[in-house]
């Protein structure tokens, strides 16, 4: 297999070193808008350099993985699908959710297989809860928490294009619930606020953000995030039954104490970023796209789950702006 990337900044370069690895990629061509710097991992990594985007597609490679700037990523999505390769997008895969409708339709019309980089469906804990509930070991489920707190906040110029809190970081959590429960959201209401820097009110974005979701069979989500948690990156997943409950990230890294005397756990290391916490899972992901590159398997996060997913950020935006709780029957038909 060849398989094509473009974007080599911090995600990008992950994913290009994890490429290189894979015994089933024979050879892997790079580019980014920064030559130099394609140039530059190029070299490190003895894969071929493609000076633009055209001559990369034109390269006769067999899949295509977009980790450039999130701008750019409903454009390159489009060239990919027009060339009929096989693509691998980071979400979001556009900007605004007419976008993501056009594409979507885009994709589904052309049959060319898209997949979306939410990697916490290849995380071990993750499937481990989703087996279980699928299987009915926990019984009806009634609750669900979901949290993604950041250590510390990106840059101000990123939160200017990120599309909001919800958008950018909770979109991971109602993406996860949906694969975990195989169910739909039905409402979402949600809330936000600042306590941080001046740049997220600049931005229209809040750096704290909540929403009660209810799901199309009545279970409750109760969602968090937040780009300050100092006590280190806390995601986590509590699935509670009428039967048993399960836990995602609640390991020896969890970045809370106990107040209670005498109790040391969690001993740590800590995690302090998404991509120290989710390593083998972003692995595994791309490992799964080579498959479907080479037609071994379907799609196993589509263009029409990114839409669901952030369909409910965007009901979340609006909730937060309007104050009132929004059904997804109002998104879904704007």
């Amino acid at each position: 297999m060849r398989i094509g990337l473009v974007g080599v900044g911090r995600i990008g370069a992950f994913h290009a070193h994890t490429l290189a690895s894979l015994d089933t990629v024979d050879e892997l061509v790079v580019t980014d808008a920064n030559l130099a710097a394609a140039g530059a991992l190029g070299s490190e990594l003895g894969v071929a350099v493609a000076d633009s985007v055209t001559a990369l597609l034109g390269a006769g490679i067999d899949g295509l993985v977009i980790a450039a700037a999130t701008p750019a990523h409903a454009a390159l999505l489009s060239e990919g699908v027009a060339a009929g390769i096989p693509t691998f997008c980071e979400k979001p895969v556009a900007a605004t959710l007419s976008e993501t409708l056009a594409l979507t339709a885009l994709v589904e019309r052309s049959g060319v297989p898209v997949q979306i980089g939410f990697q916490r469906r290849f995380d071990a804990g993750y499937r481990r809860v989703q087996a279980a509930v699928r299987a009915g070991e926990l019984g009806f489920v009634h609750t669900i928490r979901a949290n993604t707190h950041d250590q510390a906040p990106p840059a101000a110029a990123y939160i200017a294009t990120s599309g909001g809190i919800f958008r950018d970081c909770s979109v991971h959590d109602f993406d996860v619930v949906r694969f975990v429960t195989g169910r739909e959201v039905a409402t979402v209401y949600a809330t936000g606020a600042n306590q941080g820097a001046d740049f997220f009110t600049a931005a229209g974005d809040v750096d704290t953000g909540g929403a009660l979701l209810t799901l199309d069979n009545g279970t409750i989500v109760l969602v968090s995030a937040t780009r300050y948690n100092g006590a280190g990156h806390d995601v986590r997943l509590e699935v509670l039954g009428e039967k048993g409950s399960l836990g995602v990230g609640l390991d020896r890294s969890l970045a809370l104490d106990s107040a209670e005397p005498g109790v040391d756990f969690p001993p740590g290391p800590r995690h302090w970023s998404f991509m120290d916490r989710f390593q083998p899972a972003y692995r595994a992901e791309l490992a799964a796209f080579v498959d479907v590159a080479r037609g071994a398997a379907p799609s196993p996060c589509t263009v029409r789950d990114a839409l669901e997913a952030f369909q409910v950020a965007e009901a979340c935006e609006q909730s937060r702006a309007s104050g009132r709780p929004i059904a997804l029957a109002e998104i879904a038909a704007a």
